[in-house]
């Protein structure tokens, strides 16, 4: 008889950005792999929707994760509530769009906070219980992670940031068995991404971009792939699996995206879309509220 192995039976999982799109996507498929999860959001209504909906034991925290301080008694909550965490997953983030001159100076930071700098705080917090469990961290990053955009500055400094986050980690916490993996992700149907096309500044971006980036997945899938990438503590995980092919190519896209730009978005003119998604706009309310 074939005995079928659950990795993540038992197991605590804490996913940020849990409350809607790709995190309660992830939340949804750690807990039909047997994962318990801790629920990091904005949104303390959506994320206690999310907490009710799964087969398994889930408790929820409404947290900022560029909180140091509110993120460290979290992590210390849930350790005594459900455990020390064998996986943390990263997803909190949000974007905006528009050009650079007009962008708003504390909504670009913003970005950059929640996207780079609340990653780092995620794991700073978790990292005395991923030490116990030996545990796994993964990182969701982007294809802006390799090959910037033009009216996405903020965004895709963030998510270059965190590339560069998670190498130099991975090496760092290798010697104590912690794994760090890292998600390079396209566009997914989340409300992020249906609002952003509401935009025509990421309407012509996308539309400039090659067929096959343009293509939009649906989150149960990409979450599926994340969730397998958390079974096997994998480095890198491509979704979809043709990203992989650009690190082969990434050192030439600059200087390709500026040759484009100069020709397609001469003499065009674009607003600011402010943030994108609910999740996004909740991001932007809570700095506000500091």
């Amino acid at each position: 008889m074939v005995v079928q192995q659950r990795p993540l039976q038992g197991r605590v999982a804490v996913v940020t950005g849990a409350a809607r799109g790709l995190g309660e996507g992830i939340a949804q498929d750690l807990a039909q792999r047997g994962a318990r999860l801790a629920l990091l959001g904005l949104e303390e209504d959506a994320l206690a929707r999310v907490a009710a909906s799964v087969p398994t034991t889930a408790k929820h925290w409404d947290v900022d994760v560029t909180d140091d301080v509110a993120m460290r008694r979290v992590a210390d909550e849930v350790h005594h509530a459900l455990g020390p965490p064998s996986v943390v997953v990263a997803n909190a983030g949000i974007a905006e769009g528009g050009p650079f001159p007009e962008s708003d100076p504390a909504l670009w930071r913003r970005v950059i906070e929640v996207n780079l700098i609340g990653s780092a705080i995620t794991l700073r917090s978790f990292l005395p219980s991923l030490a116990v469990t030996r545990g796994y961290y993964l990182q969701i990053a982007s294809l802006a992670s390799m090959g910037a955009a033009p009216m996405m500055s903020a965004y895709c400094a963030s998510k270059a940031g965190v590339e560069s986050f998670v190498h130099a980690v991975r090496a760092e916490l290798a010697p104590q068995g912690i794994s760090v993996g890292i998600a390079y992700l396209n566009w997914m149907d989340t409300d992020m991404i249906r609002d952003a096309d509401q935009h025509a500044v990421l309407r012509e971006l996308r539309s400039h971009m090659p067929k096959p980036a343009r293509k939009v997945y649906p989150v149960d899938a990409v979450a599926a792939r994340l969730a397998t990438a958390v079974e096997r503590r994998s480095p890198t995980v491509y979704v979809p699996a043709w990203l992989r092919t650009v690190q082969v190519v990434r050192a030439g896209l600059p200087g390709l995206v500026a040759r484009l730009a100069r020709r397609e978005l001469a003499g065009t003119s674009f607003t600011a879309t402010g943030p994108l998604g609910a999740g996004g706009r909740a991001a932007a309310e809570r700095s506000d509220a500091v």
